[in-house]
């Protein structure tokens, strides 16, 4: 759970850097229009939607995965339309975990 809240805490410090200053997302090389990151990711990793949130700034959180190979990749996009690769790895899983009884220290 800790690895979720600082991958949460940094997506946070993330969004807000890039809603401060689209034009240095769209100078940044590991940023494009979301039409050819998306086309990217499925030829060259077999990676699809798998999950979406909305940040601040209606900044679009994406994760992309693959169920065959495990790789995964988060994207960010801001309201111009630009996609910045955030994080990527391997070992990618779904997971449908309940909520912790109310009261439980977990």
């Amino acid at each position: 759970m800790k690895h979720v809240f600082e991958l949460s805490l940094g997506l946070g410090v993330c969004l807000l850097a890039l809603a401060a200053d689209r034009a240095s997302a769209q100078a940044t090389p590991n940023c494009a229009p979301r039409d050819a990151v998306i086309a990217r990711l499925a030829e060259k990793y077999g990676e699809s939607r798998q999950s979406i949130g909305l940040g601040g700034n209606n900044a679009v959180m994406e994760l992309f995965a693959s169920r065959d190979t495990g790789s995964w990749t988060i994207t960010v996009t801001t309201a111009n339309g630009i996609t910045c690769l955030m994080a990527a790895g391997q070992a990618f899983e779904t997971l449908a975990e309940p909520l912790p009884a109310k009261g439980s220290d977990t």
